[in-house]
């Protein structure tokens, strides 16, 4: 009955004037025009991002001819562009013609972690730019298979190693986005409990920098492609000359994990792979672990209150393009854990949902 009449022209144009159910139609409707325009928005985002536009108003007001002869735009260009971040609440327009940051414009500057992965968007558009064909075969080459390397793309046991240019480019973009993760988690969870920690797939040890400041007594291994491990160990010297971390190099799709750890972390790790190697992964963990130690898996889920689109719509999408993983509901993964043998599954409460949630099970 919703359906019929909301397919009715007649019932939408006499909703939006009858009081009771104005403000519902036009809610209703703004939705969808935004759904529509959504790629316009994050095209104006990107070019603001690409001419470092917020850097540029960080330190207050600026006129508009000062602008666009600093990015090489005509004025009426320049104008549009930014009339255009006003309305995103992007930049603000102040005196004159003058711009200044708006308040979601203002939490950017300085974040090089999302920056970083709002530039890094523009190969998502790209692969993007026939979505039925994506759908229709996801196997096939994308630019955002090409750089996580590590994304199997159908190839299994067999898929050829990441060389060390494409290693570093993934590793810096994870590196950059790791600070805003840490912080959620470290917030959630008092890691200092704990003597031995093993995070898993680790990158350049951004995540275990900051647990060796919450946990100061603690041994710290990290766990990924050597490679990437080689990378860590140099990013991370002072560490690994204190004693403190070990880098360790190995495929965890196929080797056994490093023992000795009482806390075993997944940081923005599992929803990067399929079932099957979730499922891998979750017994090696279980086996690594002695009784009683824990396991710490953090990561953006589906069906996440107040940011729903975020799971099945973003990284849905992200993923297929990716080639590889899928975007997981808290109770998958916590039946998940169950099967590998964990108890005691339990969800942390972080300030951010949206960009992490965090689920704690024990051996």
């Amino acid at each position: 009955m919703r359906n019929r009449l909301l397919a009715s022209r007649r019932f939408r144009f006499q909703a939006a004037r009858f009081p009771l159910t104005r403000a519902v139609a036009r809610k209703r409707a703004a939705a969808l025009f935004d759904l529509c325009a959504g790629f316009v928005y994050s095209q104006i985002l990107a070019a603001l991002v690409a001419l470092d536009l917020f850097e540029q108003l960080a330190d207050g007001p600026v006129p508009l001819q000062a602008l666009a002869r600093a990015n090489g735009l005509e004025i009426e260009a320049a104008r549009r562009l930014l009339d255009a971040g006003v309305a995103l609440d992007l930049i603000d327009r102040v005196e004159g013609e003058s711009y200044a940051l708006g308040a979601l414009g203002a939490s950017l500057v300085g974040d090089r972690g999302l920056l970083a992965m709002i530039a890094h968007h523009d190969m998502l558009y790209r692969d993007l730019a026939d979505p039925v064909a994506l759908f229709r075969n996801p196997q096939h080459r994308t630019e955002l298979g090409a750089f996580w390397a590590y994304a199997q793309k159908g190839g299994g046991a067999n898929h050829p190693k990441p060389d060390a240019k494409s290693v570093a480019r993934y590793s810096a973009l994870m590196a950059a986005s790791q600070d805003m993760i840490a912080e959620q988690v470290l917030a959630a969870y008092p890691v200092h409990r704990h003597q031995v920690i093993l995070d898993v797939g680790g990158g350049e040890g951004v995540f275990l920098a900051h647990v060796a400041q919450k946990a100061r007594d603690a041994r710290l291994i990290l766990f990924d492609l050597p490679d990437v491990a080689a990378r860590a160990g140099d990013a991370r010297s002072d560490l690994v000359a204190a004693q403190r971390l070990s880098c360790v190099g190995g495929d965890f799709t196929r080797d056994p994990l490093p023992k000795g750890a009482d806390l075993i972390c997944f940081v923005r790790i599992l929803h990067d792979h399929e079932d099957a190697i979730v499922e891998r992964l979750l017994a090696a963990a279980y086996e690594a672990l002695p009784p009683g130690g824990r396991l710490l898996l953090a990561e953006p889920m589906a069906d996440t209150k107040g940011a729903r689109a975020m799971g099945d719509a973003y990284f849905g999408i992200y993923l297929l393009a990716m080639g590889q993983g899928k975007p997981r509901r808290a109770d998958r993964l916590k039946a998940m854990l169950a099967t590998a043998g964990f108890s005691q599954i339990a969800e942390k409460k972080t300030a951010q949902p949206m960009i992490t949630r965090l689920l704690l099970a024990r051996k």
